[in-house]
């Protein structure tokens, strides 16, 4: 088969990274795999790795985008993919309206996978418009249902987002100098038990919950340390800010560390004790509760959204009530009680599984007759 996947941009981000990661597989498999973006930092990464890159600009929320819609046209016709696999929803406007003007008989299948909990209008509407729609959980799949129900061909097809398993996995070794650097840099986590909290600094990613809990372990726990991974964007640092003087006016600076945005993820997972999850809206996906799972390191989270799906497989004894202050403390406390125990990656929550499961779509979707 011939791909083409269209997104935004190749700079980072989960939807990003789902890209590289199927047209690496799609390569592996022995297809051809095309992108078009407005290009970034990953375009090298995406060609050395065998795929091609189209760059177009139809990222911009913007009437002149529409000037784009011919030149994708003539791309389309000129490459002749079997699939055309939209990511985002401009990208997803401008393919649709160059894909409807090809002739019925030839033209690719149309495919586009919901990353998000969309807000609700005719402009998101769009990523429901598609032949197949790929949901990337089943908390996407319901709210598809819920509000896009009119517009959908078929029911969409859900497909979790993986892990690369060569990537993250219970027997990797962490460097011997890894941890003695990082103690080095941030000498209140040396001979201390990790509790870990990954995810970008916002409201709702519950850094805020996270901070209270500390404040309560640490008087039954003398070990323990919490730790904060993740940066602010550069429209939120403030937020980073009222954090830090929260952790101050607690008086647990001791006992808690900002780390910022890090990209050896995976051994922070390995170091650590328990990985939190605490979104307080649900999220479509949970990639920290499959990538600690991974990992092998216990996850607890709140019962919402997609990373509760991921729980409820990979480690249900980490579910607790969303704003059960009291149900999170102690699960924890029950957690720290004893050996470490371990989570466990399923196999729908792999990179190898994603991307046969979507393969088999494309397949799929290529035996029906045109039009149908």
């Amino acid at each position: 088969m011939k791909v083409m996947q269209l997104l935004p941009a190749l700079n980072s981000g989960g939807v990003e990274r789902g890209t590289l990661d199927l047209a690496r597989m799609l390569i592996q498999a022995g297809h051809t795999s095309i992108v078009v973006s407005s290009g970034g930092t990953m375009v090298p990464k995406l060609e050395s790795e065998g795929s091609r890159h189209f760059t177009l600009p139809i990222h911009k929320k913007s009437l002149s985008s529409l000037l784009q819609v011919r030149p994708l046209r003539q791309l389309i016709e000129w490459e002749a993919p079997d699939i055309l696999h939209v990511r985002s929803r401009v990208p997803a406007w401008l393919t649709f309206l160059a894909w409807r003007k090809l002739d019925i008989q030839s033209r690719p299948r149309l495919i586009s996978t919901a990353h998000g909990l969309y807000s609700i209008n005719r402009y998101s509407a769009i990523m429901a418009r598609s032949e197949q729609v790929i949901a990337i959980s089943e908390c996407v799949n319901d709210y598809l249902h819920d509000n896009y129900q009119a517009y959908l061909q078929r029911p969409p097809e859900v497909i979790y987002r993986g892990v690369d398993t060569e990537e993250f996995n219970p027997n990797i070794s962490v460097p011997a100098d890894w941890k003695a650097n990082i103690e080095k840099e941030y000498p209140n986590l040396a001979n201390k038990q990790w509790l870990l909290l990954p995810g970008r600094l916002t409201r709702w990613k519950g850094q805020e919950d996270f901070i209270e809990l500390i404040q309560r372990l640490i008087s039954k726990h003398h070990d323990i340390h919490g730790i904060i991974l993740g940066g602010a964007e550069a429209n939120k640092s403030h937020y980073e800010k009222e954090l830090k003087q929260k952790v101050r006016e607690k008086g647990i600076e001791g006992h808690l560390t900002f780390v910022g945005h890090r990209s050896d993820i995976r051994y922070w997972y390995k170091e650590s004790r328990l990985v939190y999850n605490l979104s307080k809206r649900p999220e479509p996906f949970g990639r920290t509760v499959i990538e600690s799972a991974a990992m092998g390191t216990p996850v607890i989270g709140y019962n919402i959204g997609g990373p509760a799906e991921s729980l409820r497989v990979c480690f249900p004894q980490g579910l607790v009530e969303q704003n059960d202050a009291e149900a999170l403390y102690n699960r924890s406390r029950e957690l720290l009680k004893g050996p470490k125990q371990k989570a466990s990656l399923a196999e729908d929550f792999t990179l190898k599984r994603q991307a046969e499961h979507t393969i088999e779509v494309y397949e799929t979707m290529i035996k029906k007759s045109p039009g149908a």
